[in-house]
């Protein structure tokens, strides 16, 4: 699917293999899910293109299948910050959806990726209806308030290797991206992106992780092999 119609042109019902991947459904009572598989939309979107953008109001709850993509805010002076990247499993934006606010942030799509939506009205249909849902979303804001926090940790740190460290070990959160499991496919490149160094620095401390035990880094992606000397390692 090209770029020149929106992602919401593009949408499309969630094919059954696709519906299996969201984390959430498998919460909800028969009729609770039954109108969530209703409601529920899928695209592709395309690299650089945006899902979200900054000051748009909230329609729909998102979530990725499959893909990559990045959330980044862009200040005054015209720099951008990225706060995460967000894999396969994730679903993100349920603190504007909850408010039904206007993004404070832009989603965008680092490479091909299927994003999966559900309307903001029946997300709150959810909230009103299920508990499961209740616990799922209690459980994304609390570890997304934690996220953030390191995400700001990370920014201001100045050695390149505790960057690289902190920042996979937030796209291997179990609760926040659990389609990732122990693998997550990502390029060098992509990488540097949501760290904010160059492919170059991204590799040197990549090697220096692997030499550590911390990861593996196998064709098309990276294994993790100890997540806590990810998120708690000190390098000299």
């Amino acid at each position: 699917m090209g770029s020149e119609t929106s992602l919401h042109q593009r949408r499309r019902r969630l094919s059954a293999a696709e519906l299996d991947t969201i984390p959430w459904l498998r919460l909800l009572a028969p009729v609770e899910r039954e109108r969530a598989v209703d409601e529920l939309q899928i695209a592709e979107a395309s690299p650089g293109e945006f899902v979200c953008r900054t000051g748009r109001p909230v329609t729909y709850w998102f979530g990725v299948v499959d893909g990559l993509l990045k959330m980044s805010s862009d200040n005054a002076e015209g720099q951008t910050m990225t706060f995460t990247g967000v894999p396969p499993g994730g679903w993100f934006g349920e603190g504007t959806a909850l408010k039904r606010e206007t993004y404070r942030y832009n989603i965008q799509a680092l490479r091909a990726s299927l994003v999966a939506g559900v309307h903001v009205d029946t997300f709150h249909w959810l909230l009103d209806h299920s508990i499961g849902f209740n616990r799922f979303v209690m459980n994304q804001l609390n570890e997304r308030l934690g996220q953030f926090i390191a995400a700001r940790e990370i920014d201001r740190m100045t050695n390149p290797d505790i960057r690289v460290a902190r920042s996979l070990a937030a796209l291997f959160n179990p609760v926040l991206y659990p389609g990732v499991g122990e693998v997550l496919r990502i390029t060098q490149q992509e990488l540097a992106y949501l760290v904010g160094l160059s492919r170059q620095r991204v590799n040197e401390a990549l090697t220096s992780l692997a030499a550590q035990g911390s990861i593996r880094v196998e064709y098309g992606g990276l294994r993790v092999l100890d997540l806590q000397a990810l998120r708690s390692r000190v390098f000299s």
